[in-house]
């Protein structure tokens, strides 16, 4: 088309119709400017296409992330309920003190209660990637963008909670590092001593006592003020969290 438009130019200059050949000249320019802008649209067109699809790798692999996280947490607020409510157990024969348990018996709670270390991990490694490369705008749904941000502050604010939390589950632990008290019993008749090859004691010494102590009862209860409010002011708004982040992403993932 180009070549038409300059042969039939030349003409028009030999001819000296200036006119036609101003009109021919505008024509060729036209082209020149619509073949860059086809050409420009044809690349913005690519440039689009290879970011959704890099998008999409992300989403599925945030999906992923998310999935494993949700499952870890659902564990770890089963295993902070069973603290609490072993440890409600033990503050009701502090209250009734004619119905004592026996000692295996209160070696379980106790070691339901206090043995296991409540801190979420979530799996976070493709998000903190995106993060530090500025990746994040990858994301075309702001909602999302913004969801993501805001999981990371409350991650944040869960892991000042979880440290409360052990500082009152080692109030309670540090009790037992006492001449007055045993751990190795506790691990006796749970079971733990046999599981690290540790010898059986033939006797225990007794952690009932503990029952009676007004500080490990005020103990107990700051353990169970704290894990309760861990759970409801921190891990079931991070689960609801969870799910709606997950929504949002099952809606942008394209099948």
């Amino acid at each position: 088309m180009l070549k038409i438009f300059r042969s039939k130019r030349k003409g028009l200059i030999e001819e000296k119709k200036i006119r036609n050949y101003i009109v021919y000249a505008i024509g060729e320019i036209v082209l020149v400017v619509i073949g860059i802008l086809i050409a420009l649209a044809i690349d913005n067109a690519n440039e689009q296409h290879i970011k959704r699809e890099k998008e999409q790798v992300y989403l599925i692999g945030l999906k992923k992330e998310f999935e494993t996280s949700q499952i870890k947490l659902k564990e770890l607020i089963s295993v902070n309920k069973k603290s609490y409510e072993d440890s409600k157990k033990i503050i009701g024969f502090m209250q009734n003190p004619t119905d004592l348990p026996n000692e295996e018996e209160l070696s379980h709670l106790f070691y339901n209660a206090f043995a296991f270390d409540i801190s979420f991990n979530p799996n976070n490694s493709l998000l903190q990637e995106m993060i530090n490369s500025g990746s994040l705008k990858d994301l075309s749904n702001p909602q999302l963008r913004v969801l993501l941000t805001n999981w990371i502050s409350n991650l944040e604010d869960i892991t000042k909670q979880e440290a409360m939390l052990d500082h009152e589950r080692n109030q309670i632990i540090n009790m037992f590092r006492t001449n007055e008290n045993s751990i190795k019993t506790i691990y006796d008749f749970t079971g733990v001593s046999g599981d690290l090859g540790l010898p059986i004691g033939k006797e225990q010494l007794s952690n009932l006592p503990l029952l009676q102590s007004t500080k490990f009862e005020n103990n107990i209860l700051m353990f169970i003020l704290t894990s309760i409010t861990t759970e409801t002011m921190h891990y079931s708004p991070l689960m609801q969290g969870m799910d709606e982040i997950l929504a949002t992403i099952n809606s942008e993932i394209k099948e």
